[in-house]
């Protein structure tokens, strides 16, 4: 099954819970636009490549579309459908008033040089550049996509538009209309909400044991936040290696260490280990912070955390899903645990469009007083309806959703 047949399902399941009006469900189950488009770039060697592009459009009804770019060799439209879906809910969820896109390049960006990166990045805003603007559809960073890389974005639409138009992207340098805070925003978030869940059941930082698949940067700041509050955290995984150590990591060493050696795997005073031993170590909290499909119904009943924060998108299939809510495992889904990145990139563009920059301060008050009203909205609903965190949190943004298509006829 695919990621966006899991969207698809997940959509289904907390419909008819909270009885969801037939057209908004219509609406919902399919995008209201996609596009694609076939970039061609003229490489470093002289050889020209055609690189697929999409641009998918699922649904506007509380505001623009908002959602990231992401350039990877496996990505593909039912992908990029999905994600886009789960912009949409994610929004609505943290009340944002924006909607859901995503966007995709099918490419490895590590194999290009940087100018052919910079070709590619501009050719993608030529090529959609009728379909998005900041009050039509505001993209964003996503995998293997950078500040760089929205910079050369708002660079070209600006171009284009014969005007400054900072507001067309966000995740932005700080130099060229990023937003302060905009970088740790993700991890912020998702450490926000999981502090909540902890408090539900008086538990102790410094008694909870932590593994973290992924180490890209929501990783690697979720790692940071959670060991200077006191968590121990055991063990780590990135695209090379996982490694594991009961007394837990010396988190600033590790991240030195992955800076200079692109790799945890040569981290010295530990145990490698594999994904299947991973999942199955005896921590407190998961954090899946890598790509979709992740945790699923082989490896659900191995999960002996008590807390699943994702980080990452969709790294939990629906079978799954049912077995950790069986197994009383309490997942903190995506569409809650990640919404920090989506959130403070409505940030700056709120202070793209009014040119009034926020200090950091101001920016990770603003998060705050967003993720901690969110998650308590969630856990009232699954408490009301019995129900898991991610069903409630599609309960909840599916009313906002559906109020806001009833007032607009």
């Amino acid at each position: 099954m695919n990621a966006y047949d899991n969207a698809l399902r997940q959509l289904e399941k907390a419909a008819k819970l909270i009885k969801l009006d037939k057209d908004v469900l219509a609406r919902l189950s399919s995008p209201e636009k996609v596009v694609m488009a076939s970039l061609p770039i003229r490489m470093d060697d002289g050889s020209l490549q055609i690189f697929q592009a999409y641009r998918v459009q699922y649904n506007s009804a509380r505001g623009p579309y908002k959602g990231g770019i992401r350039f990877h060799p496996q990505v593909d439209l039912d992908e990029v459908k999905a994600l886009a879906f789960w912009m949409a809910i994610k929004a609505a969820v943290v009340g944002i008033p924006m909607g859901g896109g995503k966007g995709g390049v099918i490419v490895d960006p590590k194999s290009l040089s940087e100018t052919e990166l910079e070709k590619l990045s501009r050719a993608w805003i030529r090529a959609f550049r009728e379909v998005i603007g900041p009050e039509k559809d505001i993209p964003a960073p996503d995998v293997y996509t950078t500040p760089q890389i929205m910079a050369w974005m708002a660079d070209e639409f600006s171009k284009l538009e014969g005007k400054p138009s900072l507001g067309v992207v966000t995740g932005k340098p700080l130099e060229y209309g990023g937003s302060l805070g905009r970088n740790s925003a993700t991890a912020m978030g998702g450490f926000y909400v999981l502090g909540q869940a902890i408090d539900k059941f008086g538990l102790k930082t410094n008694k909870l044991k932590v593994a973290i698949q992924g180490f890209g940067n929501a990783g690697s700041i979720m790692a940071k936040l959670m060991y200077d509050a006191g968590y121990k955290v055991v063990a780590l995984a990135d695209s090379k290696g996982i490694i594991y150590n009961t007394r837990g990591f010396n988190i600033d060493k590790v991240v030195e260490h992955k800076a200079t050696k692109k790799s945890l795997k040569t981290f010295k005073g530990a145990k490698k280990i594999s994904l299947e031993e991973f999942f199955a170590l005896e921590v407190d909290v998961l954090v899946p912070a890598a790509l979709e499909n992740q945790i699923t119904k082989d490896n659900a009943d191995d999960v002996k955390a008590k807390f699943v924060v994702e980080l990452a998108n969709g790294p939990t299939t629906p079978e799954a899903d049912e077995i950790m809510y069986k197994n009383k495992v309490i997942v903190i889904p995506d569409v809650l645990a990640n919404a920090g990145g989506v959130t403070v990139s409505y940030f700056e563009w709120l202070q793209n469009l009014s040119n009034n920059y926020w200090t950091e301060e101001e920016v990770d008050k603003e998060l705050k007083e967003r993720m901690i009203p969110s998650f308590e909205a969630i856990w009232a609903m699954a408490e009301d309806k019995k129900t898991d965190l991610r069903t409630a949190s599609f309960m909840v943004a599916l009313d906002r959703i559906a109020q806001a298509s009833k007032v607009r006829g």
